[in-house]
């Protein structure tokens, strides 16, 4: 099945761009950039939100819908997991190092999509229907994913008391979500990084401010 890029992605929570901690390596209080950017709290950022939601239905999905022993449970959560742990991880190392916050951004990003493939892959070979983007089903699980609380809660009910197709259906459009914000945040990593450098690049940079501020005093 073709992948689809529509509406999907794009009917994410409003705000987003606001709600996204991206690392600036500049310090807002002072002129002088510093060594080591600021830690964003990976929380706050809808990628991992919308992560951390997948993460929850796959397990649950796993254990009410996959017989035990098959080995396509822990591919899944395993993908899951990965999908929302190296959001964290990525996000953690961004003071020290851009370069390894793109990697392990780059692997979130891969860890979910190998995750979505799980799913249209779970529907196909039982002849469910994955549905449309344009579908009413599609679009109402896009309604409720403009929320800006959102959590697991948001789709316990679903989740506890739906049929498979649609379970498996609610995952595959949170993914797609979670995937396009991951693009965006990519984008932004990118450019910063080709406009700031990384560490090794902001302490030459400081060093040669200081070397410049001490010829001037003599």
């Amino acid at each position: 099945m073709k992948k689809d890029n529509g509406n999907y992605e794009k009917d994410v929570s409003p705000g987003s761009a606001r709600q996204e901690p991206f690392h600036d390596s500049h310090n807002s209080q002072n002129s002088q950039p510093s060594i080591l950017t600021p830690r964003g709290d990976y929380r706050t950022l809808l990628s991992y939100q919308k992560s951390e939601v997948v993460y929850q239905i796959t397990y649950r999905f796993c254990r009410r819908f996959l017989h035990r022993g098959d080995r396509t449970i822990d591919q899944m959560v395993q993908a899951a997991r990965s999908g929302k742990q190296n959001i964290i991880e990525g996000s953690k190392a961004a003071p020290t190092s851009k370069e390894m916050e793109i990697k392990l951004t780059n692997v979130a990003r891969a860890s979910l999509e190998e995750l979505l493939e799980d799913y249209r892959d779970f529907l196909k070979v039982r002849d469910l229907i994955i549905w449309d983007k344009n579908s009413r089903q599609a679009r109402y699980v896009r309604r409720i994913g403009q929320n800006p609380e959102i959590s697991y809660e948001t789709y316990r009910e679903f989740v506890d008391t739906r049929s498979a197709e649609v379970v498996a259906n609610i995952a595959i459009c949170l993914i797609h979500q979670a995937n396009y914000l991951l693009d965006q945040q990519l984008k932004r990593l990118e450019k910063d990084f080709l406009q700031d450098g990384g560490l090794r690049e902001r302490m030459t940079r400081l060093r040669l401010q200081e070397r410049d501020r001490q010829r001037l005093k003599r």
